[in-house]
């Protein structure tokens, strides 16, 4: 009995009415499998929907409601689609004419079907999308803080080439001043070179050397001051402006701005997986695309297996009561009573049912 209920429902799905069906049970497994084949895309879709749409509200606590109904809406939308797809491809039209109907209906499910197989790749594919979206922020890090650097370069341009001439000038000096101090201790102890005199002795030399040796130390203590001076002026300037402040994203906190990645990130993140040269994009790459097929695959079922069939007995059917119902319908015979009752039936109106029933007795009586 549970079987029962369940074909019933699968043969609702599959677009065809259940009456025309039910007396034909040469067709009770065709239009089990289209049908069924239908309501699983749909709850594919439904899924796949609410998934991105989780990604949409991620981190605010309507997220899972706002998925949820989402899904729901979106499969039944699908559900709506695929079943006016497959129940619209008449198979009592012959040759190429069936395949000129179904044409337009093929690329819509394609086009579904790419839908559909987004979001569940993005869940497939979660992990290589996490790691990918750390590489991405942390060379979005690297490349802000070179940024925000350059531009304090080009603003403090003149301070930092002065630190950078003073600098320059207090290393030379200080290098020269550490020489004449070595000359200045051989001059006193009377150590013969190319640039002492050999004479022991605190003598006129030594006396020359010490100066020299003073101005050079009176420059270095001036250009020490102007150094400090700067720096501490560049200093506070990078507090000011959060230069600082601009630091390398530790592990930790890669990972949890990966984790609250939006659809779009992810979907940037599975792109670029799968267009980089390594091995594993490329194993990525044909992974995602034999997915994406299998739901084209999946999409197209009903409506490949509908074209392919033969025009069974209900199909015939079908074509015969709409045949003979648009016959009646568009009988234009002044007297046909089913003309007077369409032209005179108003609905909610009394009125309306009583003058038709007052013609149709006239027309009776005129006969």
């Amino acid at each position: 009995m549970n079987f029962d209920r369940l074909q019933r429902f699968f043969w609702i799905c599959a677009g065809t009415p259940v009456e025309i069906i039910d007396k034909y049970p040469t067709e009770h497994a065709k239009f089990l499998g289209i049908g069924a084949t239908i309501f699983f895309t749909a709850l594919f879709a439904g899924l796949s929907g609410g998934y991105a749409l989780y990604f949409v509200f991620s981190g605010s606590p309507v997220a899972w409601v706002a998925s949820i109904l989402f899904g729901v809406l979106w499969g039944l939308a699908i559900f709506n689609i695929d079943r006016y797809i497959v129940s619209s491809i008449k198979k009592t039209s012959k040759g190429l004419k069936q395949f000129y109907q179904a044409s337009p209906r093929l690329v819509l499910a394609i086009l579904i079907a790419i839908v559909i197989a987004r979001p569940l790749e993005l869940k497939i594919f979660d992990k290589e999308i996490h790691d990918k979206l750390k590489e991405r922020y942390l060379s979005d890090q690297k490349s802000q803080i070179v940024k925000v650097q350059e531009s304090f370069k080009e603003k403090y341009a003149l301070e930092l080439s002065q630190i950078a001439k003073y600098q320059s000038e207090y290393d030379a000096l200080g290098k020269d001043a550490g020489r004449l101090r070595e000359e200045l201790k051989a001059e006193v102890f009377g150590e013969r070179t190319g640039t002492t005199s050999g004479i022991t002795g605190y003598g006129p030399y030594a006396k020359n050397k010490e100066a020299v040796v003073q101005g050079k130390e009176a420059r270095l203590e001036y250009l020490s001051r102007e150094l400090a001076s700067l720096e501490e002026f560049v200093n506070r300037q990078k507090a000011a402006e959060g230069i600082n402040n601009q630091m390398m994203l530790t592990d930790a906190v890669l990972d949890r701005k990966a984790s609250r990645a939006g659809f779009a990130d992810r979907n940037w993140a599975l792109g670029a997986l799968t267009h980089d040269s390594g091995d594993v994009s490329r194993s990525s790459a044909n992974a995602i695309s034999f997915i994406t097929l299998l739901f084209v695959a999946f999409e197209c079922a009903p409506l490949i297996v509908k074209l392919l069939s033969d025009a069974g007995p209900s199909d015939v059917d079908l074509q015969e009561t709409e045949a003979r119902i648009i016959a009646q319908l568009t009988n234009t015979t002044f007297l046909n009573r089913n003309r007077m009752i369409r032209q005179y039936r108003t609905i909610g109106f009394k009125s309306g049912k009583k003058y038709r029933k007052r013609i149709l007795g006239n027309n009776r009586g005129g006969r």
